[in-house]
């Protein structure tokens, strides 16, 4: 059975706090395991969180400040002390390329597993699987950052009713999919549009024209929310978002469900951002993330 979940390794801005580790994000997608922002302490909560090294797929690191990146090491070392057996593809901003390789090559260790470097040098797909597109769009932070996007194709959805009424049963349902006509029957007439799944990762940023695109039409959103509504200056002056405007950028953009993360040690009381993404008119689903919390792709339309 596929799972499709966000799994929360840590949810804290700059610095952990007691409660709050560095960032840390799996999204786990039928057989893949897409880990983004890989901070400080994230290959001992990937422990603790029940992720294996040979679960990953994908690095996505949206920005090279260390609460999004310092974890890399460790991660990478552990993919090839753990001999995983598939490709390990890393995204990142190709600006940053240097620290990359520092973190990929920070002390010695024996290279066993295949790491590619696909390095994000502007906005557009980088890549495309037979599960999903995955695309980056540029940010606005102090340093170059990228959002990601992760958006599966649209199908189809079958309808027994009609399936019956036209006399399509057991194998030919399969065939029927795959050629789009049986003995006169066509899949239009035994199905209707079922709209692809969307994921958006939006992590240090100000509010910008990006933000709203990767949040668009969204399953699962997350996002960062730094500050609350009363720190707004500082969230522009240090390229950051509020709850409220984090919130309200997933009300303009339909998100279904709406991960709110990486919180400034200021504040003491997390619900407080949910009060603001509330305030801010988000009627959706609403997860005021903490560290080890599992969240599921809300059930397709």
């Amino acid at each position: 059975m596929s799972v499709r979940e966000l799994v929360v390794l840590g949810t804290a801005s700059q610095v952990p706090t007691r409660h709050r580790n560095h960032n840390g994000y799996v999204l786990r997608w039928d057989g893949e395991g897409i880990l983004f922002d890989p901070g400080e302490g994230t290959q001992r909560q990937l422990l603790r969180a029940g992720v294996a090294a040979h679960d990953l797929t994908r690095l996505c690191v949206t920005h090279f400040h260390g609460d999004h990146s310092l974890g890399l090491a460790g991660v990478i070392q552990r993919i090839n002390l753990d001999r995983v057996p598939h490709p390990v593809t890393a995204h990142y901003p190709a600006s940053g390329q240097r620290f990359f390789d520092r973190l990929r090559y920070a002390t010695a260790y024996r290279e066993t597993a295949e790491l590619r470097e696909e390095p994000v040098t502007g906005d557009g797909t980088i890549a495309v699987t037979g599960a999903y597109t995955l695309s980056a769009l540029r940010l606005s932070h102090p340093v170059d950052s990228y959002g990601y996007r992760l958006t599966e194709p649209d199908g189809r959805r079958m309808l027994p009713g009609r399936l019956a009424a036209r006399g399509v049963t057991g194998a030919d349902i399969g065939r029927i999919q795959r050629e789009g006509e049986l003995r006169g029957v066509t899949l239009e007439e035994v199905s209707e549009p079922r709209p692809g799944q969307r994921f958006a990762f939006v992590m240090d940023t100000r509010l910008c024209e990006n933000v709203h695109a990767l949040a668009e039409g969204c399953d699962l959103l997350v996002i960062e929310s730094t500050f609350l509504d009363r720190d707004t200056a500082l969230a522009e002056e240090y390229g950051h978002l509020t709850a409220g405007q984090a919130a309200s950028v997933a009300a303009r953009a339909g998100v279904r469900h709406l991960v709110l993360t990486h919180f400034s040690q200021r504040y003491d009381d997390p619900a407080e951002f949910a009060r603001e993404a509330r305030a801010a008119g988000y009627t959706g689903g609403l997860t005021v993330a903490e560290d080890l919390a599992r969240v599921p792709v809300p059930r397709r339309r």
